[in-house]
Parts: structure tokens; C-alpha cells; sequence
């Protein structure tokens, strides 16, 4: 090595431990600066969160080793556009394994399908020998990730919540390495299964999650290593079949698999890698809710008589099949007895998480909560949770019902074969569950295609458990049916019926267990407890009183069908979700809407092992709600506000009440208290409650949206400030001269009156409204006056559809100049705003009409090569060639 040579690599030793402690010094000081982003309802266990404190716990119970160190804290992030290079700057930190719109990830912000979201993190490596290797491994990020190790990209997955790997040992140098990951996530704007997540929620859909949301982890292993483990229960044939599956296979290799129990060795066999391996087990403990046994499992992986790899993992003997019971219904059957799977529909989300619960102790909470209810059963609704939940519900003793994640809806040809990859992924990485017994592989039809291709291939691949091929094929809503496939449950072990609210009888096919997929959905709305006071949302509306009466009058109905033959039903569901406000429990998982002790007794008639209280180690899962806080507590409360009562959510609560009871002077009054007291009006959340609770010019909401227009719309996007505005205009100075149809409203005086308040920006709003009120009116000479005027102002900013509004125009008015106008206004329609083929139609007719006739065909026919021949289009440019009008 030469002088210079020497030197550059002395400078590079040196640099390296100064960038290392550079970045570690960087990191802390970022964890001081730490902050949880404001929930209006966090849970019990955010507190508990700390850049030091992230979810510690070994994160793949069914594959355990010693030597790992977990990654989750606080990474750099950058967002960049779709097509960026990696960045040279990042934005800030964020709390690894949070996703980036949740308050735990200290960011909250929406990751759009157009950004990439960036993650970088300085590890520290010791050396790696030669006969050892050093893997990458990540819970699960959506959607798609793109790892870099030291500047060098290293591997690409797809799937957004799949576990995978990558070997970094090539890509490493003792000290510190710098970790880069790239994600893309387009949500419900892509190929690809996204669950309920949507960018724009409402109702039954949530919040979108993107990036990092399980543990990221790095573990130490032998070169050649055990990299998966198969196990499945034959309690027929009292055998556990294991296969053991190593990274490169040796005929010298072989493998020695042990059950335990208690740390007593039951048996013990020797075998081969990457065969089925099978293990006596005489007089199985079983597997069950009510006695959830686990044998402890270790593996030996030896090379000759030397033991080159060990890992630790467990399984449960259990059974599950569809059976006749002694009346010669097909019902379910767990371990050869027939047993009524009483179920919840948990969508497994969380105000301060999102897709990822902020402790271990919460994520276990759920499953003993709902198993505390008298439950003995969870269908896991179109997510996949990380390992360790199911490792808590084969603990806890919880029956599964596992939903894939939906494909999207107008399913492109390369979401199949996302879809159908990521469904091969789910089973083989929850195959060992002894929870799980049945497979949920579509959902009401969302994306549902090649149902019996599909159902048919999950059940070999794996026969070890039950299909439920269509989940809600059939539809009630009000005992009303609602939606039906052509050829329902096809190859399905289930008839599965969803019926809100009531329990309906579901028809009988001979073979399948006749089930009720969801049902229920009754809305509760707690104060103080709701992710969104201003969207509560249920199948129906009751009062906490009205509740226990309804869900035990449902519970008796619900017994008159199992009876009949029903084998299993879902509740919707276990906890409050966002705007649905349906759940026993409420979001934050603090109230409980049916007392505990009356869930377990009704719920005995279904599950009578469930004794009363044998569930619930704790003392209580939650606080009973109060039945008496209503909206009838108005007065009593407006009586606490008149005499000073002035906290934030009291004064956001009252001025709530007061919306709801129309009392318009102390709605006013309470919602100009409580923006008055706002930290922050102008934060995105402040600013949605601002805008609902505006309904007058002397709400200080008018003020605020009228003073910062700009700085609003930027915060809520488009003209959300003057179409609050305007809505405001209408009610006090418009509505009330037009609801009389019998009396001609003076457009002068109102025209007057708006720009006398509210200045000339708002004299098109009068315009527009002119327009409308004419068109309904049927007086088309006002109407054509008025289109003109309006036009002439708000062409690039219209608050009508431009198309729609002009077909009037086509239709009825002859005036030349008029029509004229109309032409140069759909011009630039056609241009720049609306691309559809009845926009084209629109100005070929307006163009035809007006003499243009040459021009008004060319046009005409790109609507028609646009529409794909519609009939009326089509007529139209048949009518312009031959001469005829199109306007009659």
C-alpha cells in the first residue's frame, strides 16, 4: 500500500467513529425533543412510550433466538416527491415502528401517493465471522420498501404487511453503518391490498398508515441457519408433524426436534431438514379457549454430532372441521366437539397508533378484553397483526377468524397477482397459530374475483383449517336484503350471512356451517371519548341505556338461530374506530358501554365454560358508562356555563349540545369561548371543528375563515374558507327570500346588501346564485342574463359544474350571443377542467347550434370514440351529419 493509499484510508477510520458519535449525539438530542403529537383520545399505555421505550419485546415468538437487538427509536425522515433521489437532507425524527400519520410517530403527517417517505438510521456492527451471518428483518412496512446499507441498495419488498429478510452481512463494516429504507405507498390510489386505509376516511373506512409498522430488528446466525418451521396438529392421530426449512441444505445436515412441557422433554425425534418430521404425542392436553395448552417446541439443527443452530418455538394440539352433531346439522367443530364460535369483528386499530398499538401489555389488552366480555372468538377484520398478537391469543385462548387483506376495488390485472402472493405470504407466516382455524378470503365482494379458483386453493394449501370463501355474499341491512352474488359460497366450509343490526337466519347448504360473518353495529356515542365528536357513526343510534335492552334482545334472537343451526356469529364490534362510535368499548378502550358482569351472563348461553369473572384477572377492564349523560344534561350544563364554567372540552362539548338542540344564541356564544381559548385555531384538527360549528356571520369561526382565507386553505385544502363563507351568505342573506316560491325574491337589495357587507369578492357568489335560482325557476331569458354575468367572473373558479349548467343553455336559449359566450366557456371547460365525453358532447352541441357545423362533428366524434359509442352521443353526430337539430 503506497503513502497516499495509506492516508485516504487513515482519514476514512477516522471519519467514520466522528460521523458515528456525530449522529448517536444528534439522536439524543432529538429524543429530548421527543413529542407525542396531540389525541383528543390517547390510551392508557401512550405514556408509557419514549424514544427509550418502543416495544422491546422479542417480536417472533415462533421462531426465538438469543442473540438480536431490537431497532425500533427514533430514525431521521425525509418526504420527497415519487421520483426523487435519495435525500441529502431529512426533515426531522420519527418514532420507529410508528407509522407516519400517527401521534406515537411524534410527525402526524399523510404520506401522498405522488411522495416517497425516507427513513436513515447509524447502526453499530461488531465483526461478523466467516461462519456467521447477520440478517435484517423487518415486522411488516407499507407498502413497498427499498433498503440501502452504506449508500448500496441490498433488496426490494412488496407487501404491506408481510415480515421479510435481508442478509446484510456482504453489505457491512464493523462500526458504524448507515441504514437508508425507501418506501412507496399509494394506499387506496394503487395495486395494492390496503386494508380499510384510505387517504380520504369516512365511515366504515380509517386513517391511512404508511412506512415502518412492526419492529426492525437485526439477529445474529450461523451460516447455515434455520429460517422457518412448519407444524401441524394431528390429535386424530395424536402426532405434531414438523418441518424443519434451513438456508442452504447439506446432506450432512440433519435436525432434532423436541416437545416439552413444564421444561419435561414429552419426545424427542431426529430427522431431516425440509421434510415432515413426526413427533408422538400421547394423551394430548388439547388445545381450547378454555384450556389454551401450549407444548414448548426447541430445534437443533446439527452438521455431523455438532449442534450448529438452535431455536425455541411452541404449538398447540387443536382440530378444527365442519361436522354433523347429533341432529345432523353442520356445525363447527373444535377438537371433534361442536363449539359456537361467539365472535367480535376487531379492526385492530388505535387513536395514537394507528395501525400499530403502543405497547405489548395494550396489543395482549384486546384480545383479554374481549375474551373478559365472554367471547370466545375474534375475526380479525382485513389486517394482519404482528406476531406477537397471535402468540398472545394462542396464550390467552382466543379462536381466530383471519380476514386477508382485500385487493382494491376495479381490480386491475396486476393487483391479482399482488393479491394472490400476499395471501401465499399471510398463510405461510401465520401457519403455526393454533388460534387461527379459519381463512377469510373475501369481504362483501370488495375486489372479490375467481372465488372458487381462489377458496379452492387456500383450502390446499393449507386443509388444516377452515375457508370462509365469501364472507357477507349476502347482505341485510333492516331485515332488507341487500346484495347477492350470482353463485354464492362456492367450495366454502361456510354459509355466510351479514345482517345490520339484527341477527337474520342464513340458508342452508348441505356441508357448510351456517354463520353470521358481521352483525349488530349498534352506535353509542360517549362524550369525551369519541376520536371525532362531530361523526358518530353506527348502523343505528341508541342511548347507553337503550343499549343493554337492544343487544340482549338481539343475544335471545341470536340463540333462536343457533338453535335452528347457526354455528357461529360476529358482533360489530369490540372497540370504538375512529368516526364509528359502534363498539362495546369505546376508542381509547377507558368505557365500556354494557357492563362487564352482563355481557358474561348473556353471553353464556352461547359459551358456558365462561363462568363469570374466571375471564377477567384484572379488577376491571374499563369504566361502565354513565347512562344518564345525554344531550338531556343540556340544561344542566348550559346552568355550570353560566356560572363560569369555561374548560376547553366542557366548552367543546356544550357548544356541540348546542348545535344539536338548534339553540343558535348559546351555540354562538359557548363556540366563540372555546376558539377564544384555543392554543392553536389554525392546527388542522382546531380548524375542522371551526368550520362545522360556523353557522352565522357573528360566529368567531366566520371571522377567522374570512380574516386568513389564504392560511386556511392551506391548511384544509381548495377554498375551504370561502365556501364556508358562502354557506354562511346564503343561509342569512339568500335562503330566506327564496324558500317562498310564491313570492319573487329582490336579487337588488340582496346584491346591495351582501356587497355592502362582505365587499365585491362575493358579488359572483350572488351571481351564481341568480343563475341557479332562474333555472329552477324555468325562466331561461333570466337564466341566459344570468349565466353570462356569472361566467364572465368565475369561469377558472367555478362553483357549478360548468357542463351541466351549459346544457340548459344548449337546450333552450337561441340568442347568437348568448350561445356565443356559452361556446368560449366550455371551450375552456373541455381545456382545462372536465375531460369526460358528455363535457365534449356538450360543446359539440353548443358549437352545432350556433352554425359551426364542421367543427361541432370533429369535436362530436371525439366524445363519441370517448364515450365507447354511447347511444345518445352517438345520435347526436348521426343528427349534426344529416342536417337535423339536436335540441329537440
Amino acid at each position: 500500500m503506497n503513502k497516499k493509499i495509506k492516508s485516504f484510508a487513515l482519514s476514512i477510520l477516522l471519519v467514520i467513529p466522528f460521523i458515528y458519535s456525530y449522529a448517536q449525539q444528534k439522536t439524543k438530542a432529538a429524543a429530548s425533543n421527543w413529542r407525542m403529537q396531540p389525541v383528543h383520545v390517547p390510551t392508557r399505555w401512550a405514556k408509557d412510550v419514549s424514544p427509550t421505550n418502543v416495544l422491546k419485546e422479542y417480536p417472533r415468538p415462533q421462531l426465538v433466538r438469543q442473540n438480536w437487538q431490537n431497532l425500533n427509536g427514533l430514525w431521521q425522515y425525509a418526504i420527497s416527491g415519487k421520483d426523487a433521489d435519495i435525500p441529502k437532507q431529512f426533515d426531522g425524527h420519527i418514532l420507529v415502528p410508528f407509522p407516519l400519520e400517527s401521534a406515537l410517530s411524534g410527525i402526524e403527517k399523510q404520506l401522498m401517493p405522488d411522495q416517497l417517505l425516507w427513513y436513515k438510521r447509524i447502526i453499530d456492527c461488531p465483526s461478523i465471522p466467516t461462519n456467521e451471518r447477520l440478517l435484517l428483518h423487518f415486522g411488516a412496512v407499507d407498502w413497498q420498501t427499498t433498503v440501502f446499507v452504506n449508500g448500496r441498495q441490498i433488496g426490494i419488498h412488496t407487501g404491506g404487511y408481510q415480515n421479510f429478510s435481508f442478509d446484510i452481512t456482504d453489505y457491512i463494516k464493523r462500526g458504524a453503518n448507515e441504514l437508508l429504507v425507501k418506501v412507496y405507498d399509494p394506499t387506496d390510489r394503487g395495486p395494492n391490498p390496503h386494508g380499510k386505509q384510505v387517504l380520504n376516511p369516512q365511515n366504515i373506512y380509517y386513517t391511512s398508515t404508511s412506512g415502518i409498522w412492526q419492529t426492525v430488528w437485526i439477529e445474529k446466525v450461523p451460516a447455515i441457519h434455520v429460517t422457518s418451521i412448519r407444524t401441524t396438529p394431528d390429535i386424530d392421530n395424536s402426532v405434531i408433524r414438523v418441518t424443519v426449512n434451513v438456508s442452504k441444505e447439506n446432506s450432512n445436515l440433519k435436525v432434532k426436534v423436541t416437545a416439552k412441557t413444564n421444561g419435561r422433554i414429552v419426545k424427542s425425534v431426529n430427522g431431516k431438514t425440509g421434510t415432515t418430521i413426526e413427533l408422538p404425542i400421547t394423551k394430548a392436553r388439547l388445545w381450547t379457549p378454555d384450556d389454551p395448552f401450549l407444548y414448548d417446541l426447541n430445534i437443533k439443527l446439527l452438521q455431523g454430532s455438532k449442534v450448529i443452530d438452535k431455536v425455541d418455538s411452541y404449538f398447540g394440539m387443536r382440530k378444527i372441521d365442519i361436522q354433523k352433531d347429533e341432529k345432523g346439522i353442520d356445525r363447527i367443530f373444535l377438537n371433534n366437539k361442536y363449539t359456537y364460535n361467539l365472535g367480535t369483528l376487531d379492526q385492530g386499530y388505535w387513536p395514537d397508533g394507528i395501525y400499530t398499538a403502543p405497547t405489548d401489555e395494550a396489543l395482549a389488552f384486546d384480545i383479554k378484553a374481549i375474551k373478559a366480555m365472554g367471547f370466545n372468538t375474534i375475526r380479525k377484520h382485513i389486517k394482519i397483526e404482528p406476531a406477537r398478537w397471535y402468540y398472545h391469543a394462542d396464550q390467552i385462548g382466543i379462536l381466530v377468524w383471519q380476514d386477508f387483506v382485500n385487493p382494491p376495488h376495479g381490480l386491475p390485472d396486476s393487483s391479482k397477482q399482488i393479491f394472490e402472493n400476499e395471501v401465499r405470504a399471510t398463510i405461510d407466516q401465520l401457519y403455526n397459530h393454533p388460534s387461527i382455524i379459519t381463512w377469510v378470503l373475501f369481504n362483501e365482494r370488495w375486489g372479490a374475483y375467481d372465488q372458487k379458483r381462489l377458496t379452492e386453493w387456500v383450502k390446499l394449501y393449507d386443509p388444516s383449517r377452515l375457508v370462509n370463501g365469501h364472507s357477507g355474499e349476502l347482505l341485510y341491512v333492516n331485515d332488507r336484503l341487500r346484495a347477492r352474488a350470482d353463485s354464492p359460497y362456492i367450495s366454502s366450509d361456510m354459509v355466510d350471512v351479514h345482517s345490520y343490526p339484527d341477527p337474520m337466519a342464513v340458508p342452508y347448504l348441505p356441508g357448510k356451517a351456517r354463520v353470521l360473518g358481521e352483525f349488530g353495529g349498534i352506535g353509542v356515542p360517549v362524550p369525551e371519548h369519541e376520536w371525532n365528536d362531530l361523526q358518530g357513526w353506527g348502523y343505528i343510534q341508541v342511548t347507553p341505556m337503550e343499549l343493554v335492552g337492544k343487544y340482549e334482545i338481539m343475544l335471545k334472537r341470536l340463540k333462536k338461530l343457533e338453535i335452528e343451526g347457526l354455528s357461529g356469529s360476529i358482533y360489530t364490534q369490540p372497540f370504538d374506530v375512529e368516526g364509528e362510535v359502534n363498539g362495546l368499548l369505546t376508542y381509547d378502550r377507558e368505557i365500556i358501554k354494557i357492563p362487564i358482569n352482563q355481557l358474561q351472563d348473556v353471553h353464556q348461553e352461547f359459551v358456558p365454560r365462561m363462568r363469570k369473572g374466571v375471564l377477567n384477572p384484572e379488577s376491571s377492564i374499563a369504566e361502565n358508562v354513565n347512562i344518564n349523560d345525554t344531550d338531556q344534561r343540556f340544561p344542566e350544563l348550559l346552568n355550570e356555563y353560566e356560572k363560569g364554567k369555561r374548560d376547553s372540552a366542557f366548552l367543546r362539548r356544550l357548544t356541540l349540545m348546542a348545535h344539536r338542540k338548534k339553540d343558535k344564541i348559546n351555540a354562538t356564544k359557548i363556540s366563540n369561548d372555546y376558539i377564544a381559548g384555543l392554543k392553536e385555531p389554525y392546527s388542522k384538527k382546531n380548524l375542522i371543528f371551526i368550520r362545522q360549528v360556523t353557522q352565522t356571520s357573528n360566529d368567531s369561526g366566520f371571522k377567522l375563515f374570512q380574516s386568513n382565507p389564504e392560511k386556511v386553505n392551506a391548511i384544509l385544502g381548495g377554498n375551504a374558507a370561502e365556501l364556508k363563507i358562502k354557506e354562511v351568505i346564503h343561509q342569512e342573506e339568500i335562503a330566506p327570500y327564496i324558500s317562498d316560491s310564491n313570492i319573487t325574491p329582490d336579487w337588488d337589495a340582496i346584491h346591495k346588501s351582501i356587497i355592502s357587507k362582505y365587499g365585491n369578492l362575493f358579488e359572483e357568489y350572488v351571481l351564481g346564485q341568480q343563475m341557479i335560482y332562474y333555472i329552477n325557476k324555468k325562466d331561461w331569458e333570466s337564466f341566459g342574463k344570468y349565466y353570462v354575468s356569472y361566467f364572465e367572473k368565475a369561469v377558472m373558479h367555478s362553483d357549478y359544474n360548468i357542463n351541466n349548467v351549459s346544457w340548459y343553455i344548449f337546450l333552450y336559449i337561441n340568442d347568437p350571443k348568448i350561445l356565443e359566450f356559452a361556446v368560449k366557456v366550455n371551450k375552456i371547460n373541455v381545456e382545462n377542467f372536465d375531460k369526460t365525453a358528455e363535457a365534449h358532447d356538450t360543446y359539440a352541441n353548443l358549437l352545432y347550434k350556433l352554425g359551426k357545423t364542421k367543427e361541432a362533428i370533429e369535436w362530436q366524434e371525439k366524445a363519441v370514440k370517448m364515450s365507447n359509442n354511447d347511444t345518445e352521443i352517438a345520435k347526436n353526430l348521426a343528427k349534426m351529419k344529416k342536417g337535423q337539430p339536436t335540441w329537440h
